[in-house]
């Protein structure tokens, strides 16, 4: 399960600034979380923070891909780096807001 504060720091680390401009939107999606069932619905949430409500004022796309591979590889999961920067661009490009839709995306990026 992600924390604000880590979030925060990719944010940092893949050139953004650190600040928010829809905080709260970052702090719905984190309580959410916590509500999911499953690791792949907590990443779905914190991405749809991320890439359809803008949480940050910068480096959203490179956050959300952050957080999509130190994801995977924390559990050790085989992925397609490439499928997860195509699926970043088409969630934030289609502003896709259903967490199952993105869940599902995320998944096909796995091998």
């Amino acid at each position: 399960m992600w924390e604000k504060d880590e979030i925060v720091e990719l944010n940092k680390n893949v050139g953004g600034t650190g600040k928010f401009s829809k905080e709260s939107s970052l702090d719905f999606e984190i309580t959410a979380q916590k509500d999911a069932n499953d690791w792949m619905t907590q990443l779905a949430h914190i991405i749809r923070a991320l890439l359809v409500s803008r949480a940050f004022k910068n480096r959203n796309e490179p956050t959300a891909a952050a957080v999509i591979l130190t994801t995977f590889d924390e559990l050790k999961i085989p992925y397609d780096p490439y499928a997860i920067d195509n699926t970043v661009i088409r969630i934030a490009r289609k502003r896709i807001k259903n967490v199952t839709t993105i869940r599902s995306m995320i998944r096909d990026a796995i091998r």
